[in-house]
């Protein structure tokens, strides 16, 4: 217990945050149908969770270093529990986005508090260890989200895959209260809490831009006070982190082309890799007549190759540039390879694709962190590993608000305004009759063609970038002692 008990205690809440970002993925269908939910209600039922987790990220991280680590992390548990029951309870979309996003409250105050807990637990070869597994479960995760987000939707029904989360919840806090101690950052450390309400205030308009966007039109006034409010908090957040005097984020690091290829690598990531997959879901189970079950299995392909390749690499490659560039590169290429449906097609022709972008996070996953890390000063190297995370998950959060525009505005080539959002939403079934089945299909299929090749261009631009930015030439899986020492240094 006292080797492992710590490490499990942590890995549990971290497999529990990171399952829900992709476990809700399959259920959409059956969430729309059940609370009568828009397009837009699906969207933030999936960008609330992520976005909440991005914006307060580095903010909670520091709140830890002060307050106690393990009490954030004790905080955040139960806070993440409370927010899984009202999300099961949720009697309408409103509820259950609000409760998504207080999910993700919950989420940031676990996963900031993750791999500072471990790194004063574990010293030597036994932190490498921690690493790993912990970095495996992470993966895992992913993995595993959409499969049981099926298994759970199709059996006793999609509240349980918030309600599964109380369990795990219970077990988590009392085995942190019992076996991981307490610890705490350098004295003398402020909270910038200015910083993170900046930086909340513009992660959250952007996203509220581009999703009313698909709604309303780019120049519509709620878009762009949205875009403009989300400019003039970007401007405060750069004013207040060039005079706080514990930033979230020093920007001179800004100035190392480096740090600025690997966080443009990471924004873009999530987006490109998991950012068309809620609507491909939908398209299977509403438009296909796929069950849940077998909606989550069409993606064992991407998850597959992801755990296959994630441990390979890590023992084969090293070098941060061609690694993370080239995963990008790969990343975009099979979103182009998914860009090849039409009215008469079925989800096999998505393997290829769905393969390749498994080989290619397969190789950005692991070494994105490390690359963050090798790209700044040791002192900052907490930092870092909070920002990379936190792009990480407003990319995801951007990524399915982009490409659900970009889906249902070509949607609207041959289909209304209305019955192009019914359709992304998963109201298939109120639209046969009206329109003819191939009608139907041939629209979904044009505006997932047009979804998966934003975001190849995307994936390609992020890959050509690093390789540009990214001259580093040192590892990013290192063995050595002193890189892991740095990584556990991270708040998220």
């Amino acid at each position: 217990m006292r080797t492992w008990g710590p490490l499990t205690a942590v890995c549990l809440g971290t497999f529990m945050l990171l399952l829900d970002v992709t476990i809700a993925v399959v259920a959409l269908p059956d969430m729309a149908r059940a609370l009568h939910a828009s397009l837009s209600d699906l969207q933030w039922v999936i960008d609330g969770y992520a976005l909440a987790l991005a914006a307060l990220l580095l903010g909670v991280g520091a709140a830890a270093d002060i307050l106690g680590r393990r009490r954030v992390h004790v905080a955040g548990v139960v806070l993440f529990a409370v927010a899984s029951l009202l999300c099961g309870l949720a009697s309408g979309p409103g509820m259950l986005v609000a409760a998504r996003g207080l999910q993700g409250v919950g989420a940031a105050a676990m996963f900031a508090t993750t791999l500072p807990l471990l790194g004063s637990v574990y010293q030597g070869r036994q932190r490498s260890t921690a690493l790993g597994v912990w970095g495996a479960v992470s993966g895992g995760a992913a993995a595993v989200g959409p499969v049981l987000g099926g298994l759970l939707t199709e059996g006793p029904g999609w509240r349980w895959i918030f309600f599964v989360n109380l369990p795990v919840s219970v077990a988590s806090v009392w085995l942190t209260l019992r076996v991981v101690p307490e610890s705490r950052g350098p004295r003398g450390m402020r909270i910038d809490w200015a910083g993170t309400v900046a930086f909340a205030c513009f992660a959250g308009a952007t996203t509220y831009g581009v999703v009313r966007a698909g709604a309303d039109g780019w120049t519509s006034g709620a878009v762009t006070g949205s875009f403009g409010t989300a400019a003039l908090a970007l401007a405060a957040f750069v004013l207040v982190e060039r005079r706080v005097a514990h930033p979230l984020l020093d920007l001179s690091l800004l100035r190392k082309p480096a740090f600025v290829g690997v966080m443009a690598g990471a924004l873009a990531f999530n987006g490109v890799a998991f950012g068309v997959i809620p609507y491909l879901s939908i398209w299977m189970q509403t438009v296909l007549g796929m069950s849940p079950v077998r909606g989550g299995l069409t993606l064992l392909p991407l998850t597959g190759a992801t755990m296959v390749v994630a441990i390979l690499a890590g023992k084969l490659l090293h070098g941060a540039r061609l690694t993370i560039g080239g995963g990008l590169l790969l990343v975009g290429s099979g979103a182009f390879c998914q860009a090849v449906l039409d009215a008469g097609t079925s989800w096999t022709v998505l393997v290829p694709g769905l393969v390749l972008v498994g080989v290619g996070t397969g190789l950005v996953s692991p070494a994105i962190a490390g690359a963050a890390l090798a790209a700044v000063p040791p002192e900052r190297a907490g930092m870092a590993g909070g920002a990379v995370n936190t792009v990480r998950q407003l990319g995801y959060a951007l990524g399915v608000a982009v490409f659900g525009t970009v889906l249902t505005s070509r949607m609207q080539d041959t289909l209304s305004h209305d019955a192009a959002h019914t359709l992304a939403g998963g109201g298939a079934g109120a639209l046969r009759g009206p329109l003819s089945e191939h009608a139907l299909r041939a629209a979904f299929a044009s505006g997932l063609d047009s979804a998966s090749v934003a975001a190849g261009v995307t994936g390609m631009v992020a890959g050509a970038l690093v390789l540009v930015l990214v001259r580093t030439p040192r590892a990013v899986t290192d063995t050595a002692e002193a890189p892991a020492k740095r990584a556990t240094a991270s708040r998220a």
